[in-house]
């Protein structure tokens, strides 16, 4: 009896042990592909692999050598020579605009500071504030309650001199920048500049027709300046030689 009960226990260990064994195999087989040893399918992978041509194109489009051996980043239109994007309006506009608003600061300032110092001195005038080129612009000229006194102008324009100092420094104080600004009182630097201008064209003429450089009078910066901008409008060349308050411009021959 005892020999037949051991019969039956093995037959159903076996049987039990078959049963896991199957099971395991369903599992396994059911979970393989989800494994990351499972071998992937190689028709799947053709699939997914785009045309060599495909990859080609999209290296061009982020700049890289395209399909025809042309660099898509030089070729674009949108670029120059050196392959860099150009400067547009829109680009340069915003620092040009932000530059006209910070001139347009310093005469606001300067202006405020010249009517202070007139209203001190209880001296009559009206201020005219302009940007001119690369500079503020600001004049003292005539008012409905009258004149300019012509002694803020000086000899030899001194004392418009010194006054344009003194505004310059009030514009650096307020704004923390150098400033550049021009001053004009009564239509003095306007006068003179026509004066200059006429004086250097002379003296342009008379080095064209002799080929020797000419020495002009000592002049101001300002001065120095016109007669600079004129004689290279002729097409000549010029210098300055000398120390202030004698310093003064050379005009060269071609």
């Amino acid at each position: 009896m005892s020999d037949t009960t051991s019969t039956e226990d093995l037959t159903a260990e076996q049987h039990d042990l078959t049963s896991a064994t199957d099971s395991g195999t369903e599992s396994g087989t059911a979970s393989a592909p989800q494994g990351d040893g499972a071998p992937l399918d190689a028709s799947a992978a053709r699939a997914d692999s785009p045309p060599a041509g495909e990859t080609v194109a999209a290296e061009g489009a982020d700049g890289a050598e395209g399909a025809n051996g042309v660099d898509v980043a030089q070729g674009s239109s949108d670029t120059n020579e050196t392959g860099e994007a150009p400067e547009t309006a829109a680009s340069v506009k915003p620092e040009k605009g932000s530059r006209v608003r910070q001139l347009e600061r310093e005469g606001e300032v300067a202006a405020d500071f010249l009517e202070t110092l007139l209203d001190i001195a209880d001296l009559d005038g009206d201020l005219d504030v302009d940007v001119d080129g690369d500079r503020a612009a600001v004049a003292i000229v005539d008012s409905d309650e009258g004149r300019v006194p012509r002694r803020l102008v000086g000899q030899d324009g001194k004392v418009l001199e010194a006054l344009q100092e003194l505004t310059r420094l009030a514009v650096q104080v307020e704004t923390g920048e150098r400033s550049r600004l021009m001053l004009d009182i009564a239509g003095h630097r306007a006068e003179r500049r026509e004066a200059l201008v006429e004086l250097a064209r002379l003296a342009i003429a008379e080095v064209k027709a002799s080929g020797e450089k000419k020495s002009l009078d000592a002049m101001s910066a300002f001065e120095r300046k016109v007669v600079h901008d004129e004689v290279a409008a002729a097409g000549l060349s010029s210098e300055s030689e000398g120390v202030d308050p004698k310093r003064h411009v050379v005009i060269l021959p071609a």
